[in-house]
């Protein structure tokens, strides 16, 4: 649990922790809708190259990049290996019976797995360089034009960043029952998949227990606060855009921008 990386922050000075979320936010956005359009590996590498010079800038260990990795390990392993069985071709590496492996299945499941991991890296720095409160602040921004359409723009946000929030506590709460039950007998390690997942239901039950009384006791303090969502809801620290801001932003898009030309031209 503890190598879940996204909704974590990790607090610093870098320049990339200074930066107004609603550059990050949107230049997360525009880098991640750029990997769907990217063809090729080379456009992949160009990703890569701007994703380790951010975490470069930010200051933030790479090893909780790598543990954010690690814990999705399995979703990158069982889309690589739907890719490589179920993707037709005609230039066929190997073949047994009906199991079928071609050079086009390996290059889409080579593709699809580089693309989560730049997707899960992009997203883990994002959360990483910027405090909940922040992200909450940027979300409603962005949100702002679908209040027209009687859209709770505030509302929304302050659930989103609530749920990524909740992820580290989940996890505390979870390592702290696992161990509790440990110290009753409880075995986690031994047996099969089926008696695995039956010595995981002393911990749903307790888990879900303390995740439901925590909600609780949260929307207790805000209604003890007189929170009434974004209605007259004033800030202690304005969203002020800098002159650092606007150069980040026209730096993150020209990357973006190189990304596309790099995977799609290339």
């Amino acid at each position: 649990m503890k190598r879940i990386t996204i909704g974590q922050f990790y607090p610093g000075d870098s320049v990339i922790h200074k930066l107004d979320a609603r550059v990050k936010l949107l230049g997360t956005l525009l880098f991640i809708t750029a990997l769907f359009f990217v063809g090729n590996f080379s456009g992949y590498i160009a990703g890569a190259v701007f994703i380790v010079a951010l975490v470069q800038m930010s200051r933030v260990p790479f090893k909780l990049l790598i543990k954010g990795l690690r814990s999705v390990i399995f979703i990158l392993l069982f889309a690589a290996f739907l890719n490589i069985f179920l993707t037709p071709g005609e230039d066929v590496v190997f073949s047994f019976s009906f199991i079928r492996v071609t050079r086009e299945g390996l290059s889409m499941a080579g593709r699809m797995a580089t693309r989560l991991v730049l997707l899960i890296t992009g997203s883990s720095v994002l959360t990483l360089t910027t405090s909940p409160i922040r992200l909450t602040d940027a979300i409603e921004y962005l949100l702002m034009p679908l209040k027209i359409f009687k859209v709770p723009a505030h509302e929304i946000a302050m659930m989103m960043t609530i749920a990524m929030s909740s992820i580290a506590m989940l996890m505390d709460e979870t390592e702290k029952i696992m161990k509790a039950q440990a110290a009753r007998g409880a075995d986690f390690e031994t047996g099969g998949l089926i008696k695995k997942a039956k010595s995981l239901i002393p911990v749903m039950v307790p888990l879900f227990y303390s995740a439901f009384r925590r909600a609780d006791e949260m929307a207790a303090a805000m209604e003890s606060r007189c929170y009434r969502g974004g209605e007259n809801r004033t800030r202690l620290k304005p969203m002020k855009m800098t002159g650092n801001d606007y150069i980040a932003a026209v730096i993150l898009a020209g990357s973006v921008i190189l990304i596309l030309m790099v995977g799609i031209l290339i």
